[in-house]
C-alpha cells in the first residue's frame, strides 16, 4: 500500500503509534468483482497494545478505552498471566501434512536425538510431545505453537507473525555502518543455529601469527565466544517486540549482538547471578538440542575465553529497550582506555570470585599479558576500581603488598559497573 498520513508512510505512521509492536499487515483480496483490504493485527501477548497512548477494547459493538472498564482489564491481564508466547499459537487448523511441510521435523529428532518415527502419525506425536504442535480444540487438525515456529521453521517467513523474528547478520566494511552486506536468516533458530554460526565465522576478521615455519591465520574471537553470545541473544530476547530482531553486526574491530528487550538480569552481575529467562521453555528446549549451555554456564565461558585470548572485557549496553553486547578486538594494555582497563579489572575479579580465588596483582598483570616490570601500572588501575566501587579489599587488614581483592557487591550488595 502506499497511502500516507500527512507526509509519512501509514505503515511508518501506525508503528510509531502502537505500544507494545505487534506485527501487523495489509491483505488484498477480490470477493464478488469487489476489492476488499484486512488488516490483519496478530495478538500481543504481555500486555495491551496502545494506540496514541490508550489501550482499547471491544464492548458489544462499541469500542471504548480500556481505562474506563476496570473488570475488563482484570481479566485481560489475567489472560496475559496465562498465555505464554511460546504457547500462542503461530498458524492453526492444519492437516498433518502441512505441519511438515511447515516445521523441520528431521531437524528436531536429530538435535533432540530421538529416532525419525516411521510414519506421519508417529511423527507429529512426537512433536506434539515437545509442544511444538498440538491439537486444535474441536477437530483433529493441528496448530503450530511459536514454540515449534520460532524454533524449527522451514522458512520463518511462512509465519507472518514470525518473520520480523529473523536473525540479521550484517558485515561492514571498515569500523562504521556506512557500508555492508546483509544476510537473513530463513530457518527457525534451533534448526539453523549450526547454519548461522559457520556462515558468522566465515565473515569474521582473521589475524595473521608465525607459525613454527609458515605465517598462519586464526580466529581474532574465539569461536564458543561468538557462538554463546549469538545463542544468548537467540534464547533471551523479548519476544513482545515485534519489527525487531536478533541482529549480528560485524566491524573490523569489533562485533556488536543485539536482540529485543532488556536483560532480567542486571549486566554487572552477568557472571555470578542465579539465570533467569523469559522464555524458560525455549531456552530449555534450546539447551536439550545443543544450542545453548546448561544454566549459567554461558557467561562464564564466554568471560573466561576472552581472558584467555587477552581481549577486552566486553561491553554491555541497553538502548531503546534492547541488549547490546559489544565484542571488542585485540588490544594491548597500553592501548586500552580507562574504561575499558576497569572493565576488564571487574570482569577478572567476577572470574576469581565465582572461582572461589581473589584478584591479585599478579593475576591481573596475567590476564592483561604483563610482566612483573608493569606491577606499578596495575596498582594504579587497582587503586582506580577500588576508587570507582567495583572491586574491594577481600582483607582490608592484610598487608598492601599480600592485598587481594573481590567484587565489591560480594561484601556490601552493590550492583557494581
Amino acid at each position: 500500500m502506499s497511502a500516507k498520513v500527512g507526509n509519512e508512510d501509514l505503515i511508518a505512521w501506525l508503528t510509531r503509534q502502537i505500544h507494545p509492536q505487534v506485527h501487523f499487515e495489509f491483505k488484498e483480496c477480490e470477493i464478488d468483482g469487489k476489492r476488499l483490504v484486512i488488516l490483519e493485527v496478530a495478538a500481543t501477548h504481555a500486555s495491551p497494545v496502545r494506540f496514541k497512548d490508550f489501550e482499547y477494547i471491544r464492548i458489544g459493538s462499541y469500542k471504548k478505552k480500556l481505562r474506563d472498564h476496570p473488570d475488563h482489564a482484570r481479566r485481560l491481564w489475567a489472560v496475559f498471566n496465562e498465555v505464554s508466547f511460546e504457547d500462542s499459537v503461530a498458524m492453526s487448523a492444519l492437516d498433518g501434512q502441512e505441519v511438515v511441510d511447515l516445521i523441520d521435523y528431521p531437524s528436531y529428532f536429530t538435535l533432540l536425538k530421538r529416532r525419525l518415527p516411521d510414519g506421519l502419525p508417529g511423527i507429529l506425536e512426537g512433536l506434539s510431545s515437545d509442544s511444538i504442535i498440538h491439537r486444535t480444540a474441536d477437530s483433529d487438525d493441528w496448530n503450530i505453537s511459536n514454540l515449534g515456529a520460532v524454533l524449527f521453521a522451514r522458512n520463518l517467513s511462512d509465519f507472518p507473525s514470525l518473520k520480523r523474528k529473523a536473525l540479521r547478520i550484517i558485515r561492514y566494511a571498515g569500523n562504521n555502518r556506512i557500508s555492508g552486506r546483509e544476510q537473513l536468516g530463513v530457518k527457525g533458530y534451533a534448526s539453523g543455529f549450526a547454519g548461522a554460526v559457520r556462515y558468522l565465522n566465515g565473515i569474521l576478521p582473521m589475524r595473521e601469527v608465525m607459525g613454527e615455519a609458515l605465517r598462519v591465520d586464526v580466529e581474532v574471537y574465539p569461536p564458543i565466544t561468538v557462538r554463546e553470545l549469538l545463542a544468548n541473544a537467540l534464547v533471551h530476547q523479548g519476544f513482545s517486540q515485534s519489527g525487531n530482531a536478533p541482529m549480528v553486526e560485524v566491524f573490523d574491530n569489533r562485533v556488536e549482538l543485539t536482540n529485543p528487550g532488556l536483560p532480567l538480569v542486571d549486566p554487572a552481575r552477568f557472571v555470578d547471578a542465579p539465570p533467569k529467562s523469559r522464555n524458560e521453555r525455549l531456552a530449555s528446549l534450546m539447551r536439550r538440542a545443543g544450542v545453548c549451555e546448561e544454566r549459567g554456564s554461558g557467561w562464564d565461558k564466554i568471560a573466561v575465553e576472552v581472558e584467555l585470548n587477552q581481549l577486552p572485557a566486553p561491553k554491555v549496553e541497553l538502548p531503546s529497550s534492547s541488549t547490546r553486547v559489544i565484542l571488542f578486538g585485540p588490544k594491548t594494555f597500553q592501548d586500552m582506555d580507562k574504561a575499558e582497563r576497569l572493565r576488564a579489572a571487574y570482569l577478572h575479579a567476577c572470574l576469581r570470585y565465582v572461582a572461589g580465588e581473589q584478584l591479585t596483582n599478579a593475576s591481573l598483570r596475567e590476564r592483561f599479558g604483563l610482566d612483573q616490570s608493569s606491577g606499578s601500572q596495575i596498582s594504579r588501575l587497582i587503586s582506580d576500581a577500588v576508587d570507582d566501587e567495583l572491586i574491594t579489599p577481600f582483607d582490608p587488614t592484610a598487608n598492601r603488598r599480600f592485598m587481594k581483592y573481590v567484587p565489591a557487591w560480594s561484601v556490601d550488595g552493590s550492583n557494581s559497573l
